[in-house]
């Protein structure tokens, strides 16, 4: 098994596209067993036996297993579809890797865990001997990932070459035999994984030692800032919350574990005041807090959304519109309608050197941004706030701050929480990483199926504990 490391940009993605067809190199050639890969055909690629599981699964959730399977494996013409032989194939193929399924169950009723697996043997089906892996265990909980550990093992004794793509160090050094680091898009280190240290694996990534973020010993928190009580979404609405309690309190990082779907993105568009509650009640220093992100925005809520590229920025505009976005009716940026360009191109300036955005400036496009640069780019419009007003804010919504960041990244803007924490905000951090989640958190609570634990000092946890809250065991 070989693990492909690599900063954001670093190269990763440009390189295993053009292994499956979706890039053509300008340069330079490809060999599969042997023989020469056609460039840019995926079809090609697939049969040659390469098989790829994208971190976001590829699935029709209203079809079944078998279906989702077959599904592109026979010809347009074919008058109906062979699913006593296609059965009868799935269950070998299951049965020979240990990956158990049941073939008619709908794919939507399903688990992540299990959804990978069937990710999984979609692309064995289909005869891949060269599997390639992309942050596969982003969204599974530890005991999850044990799981899927012990099948890639198994794979592997039985002839499947695996390149495993990831950013967690721990995990690369668990179960991978070789490591391929790019940097800039050039292989700077190719060694085996025997004797190598997660140390010297960052120090191959970025080019230099990674500091990891440091936690002073846990205060006593401040005054409440942000009271949920007893808040309900509405039924029959996809992630939604049951009956949640929650206090936040200044300077406390309060982390909230869980597999994604379960209802953090209920819990962040509550405080983002883009989801209303049905019932319950959430009050902002004590006052009800409104579903309108302006006026929470004035009130000193900050967010970090979960997704940079579809919620968090607009790609096509430039860095400095970006970066005032969110304040750009308050008096700081416009006067009666008008945006005042000259003062929040000088905002944007100073996120820029504050939070280390690299890129082009504030009048290139932040689709041009790497996503650690963008990731800089949001927090900096989230925490440093215009000339003459309060330096820090009251509340931090960050859900899934570092996700798909590479380790400098990583470090980074988990290093900006802590200090907005000590600053006295209140923070509330929703991430699927636990080695995040025991880092930063304060208190930890657990999220499944829209109901939240008890927000508990994170001493009283452990890594089995939250693994078994987050599979609803707990």
């Amino acid at each position: 098994m070989l693990a492909l490391l690599g900063e954001n940009g670093a190269g990763k993605s440009t390189l295993v596209s053009i292994l499956f067809g979706h890039y053509v190199a300008d340069a330079g050639s490809i060999e599969v067993f042997g023989l020469p890969l056609p460039p840019g055909q995926p079809k090609a690629s697939l049969a040659a036996g390469i098989g790829m599981v994208h971190q976001h699964f590829t699935l029709a959730d209203n079809l079944s297993v078998l279906d989702n399977v077959v599904l592109g494996t026979e010809p347009l013409w074919q008058a109906f579809s062979r699913r006593r032989e296609a059965r009868a194939r799935l269950a070998e193929v299951a049965d020979r890797f240990g990956l158990p399924v049941d073939p008619e169950a709908r794919v939507g009723s399903l688990s992540v865990g299990e959804r990978q697996r069937v990710e999984i043997l979609k692309a064995l089906y289909r005869g891949a001997r060269i599997l390639i892996l992309d942050e596969p265990t982003a969204v599974l909980t530890p005991q999850e990932s044990e799981a899927l550990f012990d099948t890639l093992g198994q794979m592997v004794a039985q002839g499947l070459s695996i390149v495993f793509i990831s950013h967690k160090l721990g995990e690369v050094l668990r179960v991978s035999n070789r490591v391929a680091v790019l940097r800039s898009g050039k292989l700077v280190a190719e060694a085996p994984v025997a004797g190598t240290t997660e140390a010297q694996l960052a120090q191959w990534m970025v080019g230099q030692a990674v500091a990891a973020p440091v936690r002073r010993p846990t205060a006593n928190a401040g005054d409440v800032v942000c009271a949920i009580e007893n808040v309900s979404t509405p039924a029959g609405v996809r992630d939604r919350l049951d009956a949640v309690s929650l206090q936040l309190r200044a300077g406390e990082i309060v982390a909230v574990a869980g597999v994604s779907g379960n209802g953090q993105v209920a819990l962040a568009e509550l405080l983002s005041g883009v989801r209303r509650a049905g019932s319950g009640t959430v009050r902002l220093d004590g006052k009800p807090l409104p579903a309108d992100p302006a006026r929470l925005v004035e009130r000193g809520v900050a967010r970090v959304p979960e997704d940079r590229h579809a919620v968090g920025v607009i790609g096509d505009l430039p860095v400095w519109e970006n970066a005032v976005s969110e304040r750009l009716r308050t008096r700081a940026f416009s006067r009666w309608s008008v945006v005042r360009r000259a003062a929040a191109r000088r905002h944007a300036a100073r996120v820029i050197e504050a939070f280390d955005v690299r890129g082009g400036g504030p009048l290139a496009p932040a689709r041009a941004l790497s996503g650690g640069n963008m990731q800089k780019l949001i927090l900096g419009r989230a925490l440093l706030a215009p000339e003459g007003q309060a330096a820090t804010p009251r509340l931090i919504v960050a859900h899934q701050p570092t996700w798909g960041l590479d380790i400098g990244a990583v470090a980074y803007v988990q290093r900006q929480l802590i200090a907005a924490r000590d600053a006295g905000a209140a923070v509330l951090l929703i991430s699927d990483d636990l080695d995040e989640v025991m880092t930063l958190g304060d208190r930890i609570a657990v999220m499944h199926h829209g109901r939240l634990t008890v927000a508990r000092a994170a001493e009283e946890w452990t890594r089995e504990g939250i693994g078994l809250a987050m599979a609803g065991a707990a």
